[in-house]
């Protein structure tokens, strides 16, 4: 019976352990001492990390003689500018960032490239669109590293890090009654306990995300109480998204003593300020307007597409693909190329 006991008590121990790192844990300090401002880091996180987030080598590059895409393919309307090789380049690279396995089937009626049937080449032409507009317009937060299909895609058909909009009401038939949009561990929300749809609001909508206030409460609704409890965790919940999306902790933007300051904030949290609008722009911009091209399985339980956050890029890592260069190999992404 004593052993018995003793066994029940080493496997609770364990179980309640086995939530907590394991030595040894590496502290960087990231401002001025005394402020708490540090990063810690897990040696076996960062070495799996390595492994998931390392880009793919650049094919060779081609010459931008001869003829023009346009000119001998039919129906080029993005890239047309390119010499033939550097085309045919272009899209056996995205070819690998995107379908490895299917190849050019996955977009293109083999039978006749020209033919836009599938919804994958449609919506593939806008995305190469998308990553031009990243690449060009928004150097605030990629700046001269840049993007490509793979930052996000990662060799999958669809990037494995993507939100749709939640059903109105999950676990209708909770004992706990109406949820309030809350109270479920899910992955949107660092698997905390608040708000599961960070992402409708700020990076789809722009309600505003600051909750500090010099006023006295007023308004009604979710969003317009801007100083209330409710509010303060829906905005922490982006926060919490953030801070697991690139595998960081607070302090990699904020001084903890005042976190509504931005003159005591490191510069991280300009270039966080530029990506959740560029999330927010790609969303309605690039991806909702392509929603009537996909089918009903590609939707989410609302019927809506599913849309970017920090996560789809970042993976993990502070900065995607730990900040490889892959634009710099492919500079018909670096600007818009006229068709």
């Amino acid at each position: 019976m004593i052993n018995m006991i003793k066994t029940s008590l080493l496997l609770t121990a364990a179980l309640l352990l086995s939530g907590c790192e394991r030595p040894p844990i590496e502290t960087v300090q990231t401002g001025y001492r005394g402020t708490g401002m540090e990063q810690i880091y897990n040696p076996r996180t960062l070495a799996k990390q390595a492994s998931l987030n390392a880009a793919p080598v650049a094919a060779e590059a081609a010459s931008a003689d001869g003829p023009k895409a346009r000119d001998v393919y039919q129906n080029v309307k993005v890239l047309g500018d390119l010499s033939v090789g550097q085309f045919n380049r272009h899209m056996t690279s995205i070819t690998e960032w995107v379908a490895p396995e299917a190849g050019c089937a996955y977009c293109h009626n083999v039978q006749n490239f020209a033919d836009d049937g599938k919804y994958t080449k449609v919506v593939a032409r806008r995305m190469i669109e998308m990553t031009q507009k990243v690449n060009q317009d928004y150097k605030a937060h990629v700046a001269e590293t840049g993007v490509t299909c793979y930052t996000c895609h990662r060799g999958n058909n669809v990037p494995t890090q993507v939100w749709t909009a939640p059903k109105d009401r999950l676990y209708a038939n909770s004992l706990l009654g109406d949820l309030a949009g809350q109270n479920i561990a899910t992955k949107a929300a660092g698997l905390t306990s608040l708000p599961f749809d960070p992402f409708s609001p700020y990076l789809m909508g722009a309600e505003p995300i600051r909750v500090n206030s010099n006023t006295a409460m007023t308004g009604v609704g979710a969003y317009n109480n801007r100083a209330s409890t409710k509010q303060a965790e829906h905005t922490y919940s982006l926060m919490v998204h953030m801070s697991e999306s690139l595998g960081v902790n607070c302090t990699y933007c904020h001084n903890t003593r005042n976190f509504a300051s931005w003159e005591e904030s490191r510069p991280q949290r300009v270039t966080a300020w530029h990506g959740i609008r560029m999330a927010r722009d790609l969303n309605n911009d690039y991806i909702i307007p392509l929603t009537d091209q996909f089918p009903a399985n590609r939707l989410g339980p609302k019927g809506d597409v599913a849309k970017v956050n920090c996560s789809t890029c970042h993976q993990g890592a502070y900065k995607p693909l730990y900040g490889a260069k892959m634009a710099k190999d492919f500079p018909e992404l670096q600007a818009v190329v006229k068709p």
